[in-house]
């Protein structure tokens, strides 16, 4: 009997930034980090390219999107779903 391997998808949270691409939106995930010498809290961002089939997200909106395979050179990450409207 063989075990079946459990996948972990990663999930993520963010606002739409950009739209301007056929079927790909742009989003920033913000993150707190402490820093280690002076235990003084700031933020850092990153952009992350996701595919979005339908086109359905605008600029601003909340939304999480999920880990895929390599969709082009930049897309590795689908829409899951849009949590809160601009």
């Amino acid at each position: 009997m063989q075990k079946e391997k459990e996948v972990k998808i990663r999930k993520l949270l963010g606002e739409v930034v950009s739209v301007s691409m056929n079927k790909t939106i742009v989003a920033r995930v913000t993150t707190m980090k402490l820093h280690k010498k002076f235990k003084k809290k700031y933020q850092t961002s990153k952009k992350f390219h996701i595919h979005d089939e339908k086109s359905e997200a605008k600029v601003g909106d909340e939304i999480s999107f999920a880990e895929c395979r390599p969709l082009s050179k930049t897309k590795r990450w689908r829409l899951f779903e849009i949590i809160k409207k601009a």
